[in-house]
């Protein structure tokens, strides 16, 4: 029979297929199967209506068959079938989709949706294959037909022999040269895995003949191939399944063959919703945080099934970021795909699905943190620093969500705390929610500028994390409680120790200007001390950058020079500053000596570097002699 032309812009969209917009050549047995999964439920539907329909589920089935002589691949179902004008029209027409175009005529809407709705998936054979046949024969049709293909060049359709309804495609698969391995196309084991990703959980049994090594009846150690016809998919995906069938060890076995992670996840969460958008989901909240976590490489996301087939094994859309280390997956119905079915479109439902799952995930983390506390630290220690980011990013739009989930660890606990512990044992006079930034809990506890803060017996709250402050600044207040930082300027307890207060002196003053003049740009301000009792010296900070951040903000690769407005704050209750006073009088050199010194120690004190450490060690000479 005449070879017919595919139409001019069909033409164009072949050569697009072949070579562009599909990212993975092995997707188009995904496509294959569920074109074939389509065909099986347009019989399903036909028998609804027809009684003369007889719909046994163990008659309807997918085949996939291999002949490596000939590099034949068949992908074979008893489905509904095509007429002669089916297959011009459905294959004649590239993106003419046969199965959405059933699916509006049938209004399905009972959970057997089409998938084919673009009607592109079909040619993604010709990424692997230099030919392509298939022989159809139609429900209610007496004839089969044969359509024909070998690419963009058109195709033929002409009369055959096949007895059972249903569609036989068969791809004869490229020849395999340079890095293009078409090889593996043809090997069961891989077509078997290339199933299992994508395809595992097709409603209908996908058969195919598999060879196992066994041992011979009778004999310890010789072994022989015995091929055999085996269902290669699960066919019933566990996040369809009824909850109260499903055990905790149904959970983490699924867990552990999708390869989740290599530990144990601490909570799963199984949701299914039947509202304005359909989707059914598996959730998990990972015990151990993956190698690569914090760093570029990470990819964060859930897998994507539309009706069971892998869309996706990465889709980050369903995520927030703060939310990343979650594991699982959604599978819906509902959500509008790209032409490929690999990409989203970015649509309602998609904001929908995002918006509930990230409500059942905190829903889950809060009620860990209440009845579990043991293993929300456990999660916290992994994930906790993702939270901080959270509160921080997007100008703080995710504070409200995230707030109530923050640990850190008390001055007064000795432990992690939420906001909430900490505001609920603020003592009634207590103006702020306090804290101190440091390294380790270790040097925040040993700190001079918490002891005014200590003395009064407020609790403090250490952040150890670079994030931390960050955060805190974002999150402004928790309960009406701001926070202030015990390096403040303003600690707001001046007012408690007025009767304790003295004016300054005019010759202490006058050392301090001295002070000041000598460390120049180097601090903002010299001034006596409010907060100090035993230590000498400290650096505080006025304006919205502190010290900590400072250092954080320094060790950025885009750093613009931003620095803290230091205080040099002097304890001119301390033996050291009475030395001070005394060099005042009598050694104007001893005096720069000593301010130098006390700086480079407040400094030190904050884990900043010494400028110029050769300096500072003159200066202590200086003295010491």
């Amino acid at each position: 029979m005449a070879k017919q032309q595919f139409e001019a812009e069909s033409k164009r969209l072949l050569d697009m297929m072949i070579n562009s917009i599909y990212s993975k050549r092995e997707v188009f047995l995904r496509e294959l199967i569920s074109n074939a999964s389509d065909a099986i439920d347009k019989m399903y539907y036909r028998a609804l209506t027809d009684e003369s329909i007889t719909f046994n589920q163990s008659d309807y089935y997918i085949r996939i068959d291999v002949d490596k002589e000939k590099r034949q691949l068949t992908v074979s179902d008893t489905g509904v079938g095509m007429t002669k004008d089916e297959l011009e029209s459905n294959l004649g027409i590239i993106a003419k989709s046969g199965s959405l175009a059933f699916k509006n005529e049938n209004e399905i809407k009972d959970g057997h949706d089409i998938i084919g709705q673009f009607g592109v998936g079909f040619y993604a054979a010709f990424m692997v294959a230099d030919e392509v046949s298939v022989k159809s024969k139609a429900l209610g049709d007496s004839q089969a037909y044969l359509w024909h293909s070998e690419g963009a060049d058109g195709y033929s359709i002409e009369s055959c022999d096949k007895e059972t309804i249903g569609t036989d495609i068969t791809l004869t698969i490229k020849q395999s040269e340079d890095d293009d391995d078409f090889d593996q196309f043809l090997d069961p084991h891989q077509l078997q895995t290339i199933v299992k990703k994508y395809s595992d959980f097709i409603r209908y049994p996908i058969k195919m003949e598999v060879s196992e090594q066994r041992l011979k009846e009778g004999s310890e150690d010789d072994y022989e191939t015995v091929i055999e016809d085996k269902t290669i998919n699960s066919m019933v995906p566990i996040w369809k399944k009824n909850k109260a069938e499903l055990t905790d060890e149904d959970y983490h076995q699924f867990y552990n063959e999708k390869h989740y992670g290599f530990d144990q996840p601490l909570e799963y969460i199984h949701v299914s919703v039947d509202g304005n958008v359909r989707y059914q989901a598996i959730l998990y909240i990972p015990e151990s945080a993956p190698y690569n976590y914090y760093s570029a490489e990470y990819e964060k996301g859930l897998e994507l099934y539309s009706n069971g087939v892998l869309i996706m094994n990465k889709a980050p859309e369903l995520l927030p970021d703060y939310f990343s280390f979650v594991k699982g997956l959604v599978d819906s119905e509902d959500l509008s795909l790209n032409i490929s079915r690999e990409m989203l479109q970015h649509d309602r439902q998609l904001k929908l699905i995002e918006k509930n799952l990230v409500k059942k995930i905190k829903q889950e983390l809060t009620k860990m943190l209440r009845n579990e506390r043991e293993k929300y630290e456990k999660f916290y220690q992994a994930f906790g620093r993702q939270l901080k980011y959270g509160v921080y990013s997007d100008f703080g739009q995710n504070k409200e969500t995230l707030k109530d989930l923050l640990l850190f660890y008390s001055s007064t606990e000795e432990k992690l705390v939420t906001l909430a512990e900490y505001v609920e044992r603020m003592k009634e006079e207590q103006p702020f929610i306090y804290y101190a930034t440091g390294e380790t809990n270790a040097r925040i506890e040993r700190l001079p500028q918490t002891e005014i803060v200590k003395d009064k017996g407020y609790e403090i709250l250490y952040f150890t994390d670079d994030i931390d402050e960050f955060a805190i600044k974002m999150l402004a207040e928790y309960e009406g409680k701001s926070f202030k930082s015990v390096s403040s300027g303003d600690l707001g307890l001046e007012d408690d120790d007025k009767d304790e207060e003295q004016s300054v002196s005019e010759t202490d003053q006058a050392i301090f200007d001295k002070m000041k003049d000598i460390l120049s740009n180097k601090v903002s301000d010299v001034r006596r001390s409010k907060r100090l009792k035993t230590h000498p010296v400290c650096l505080s900070n006025e304006g919205d950058i502190s010290i900590e951040m400072e250092k954080v903000l320094s060790m950025m690769p885009d750093n613009q020079g931003i620095q803290a407005d230091k205080v040099l704050e002097i304890n001119t209750n301390h033996e050291i500053f009475q030395s001070v006073k005394a060099a005042f009088e009598t050694d104007q050199d001893k005096v720069e000596s000593y301010t130098n010194i006390l700086y480079n120690q407040a400094l030190l004190i904050e884990g900043l570097p010494v400028e110029d450490p050769i300096s500072y060690t003159n200066d202590v000479w200086k003295v010491m002699k």
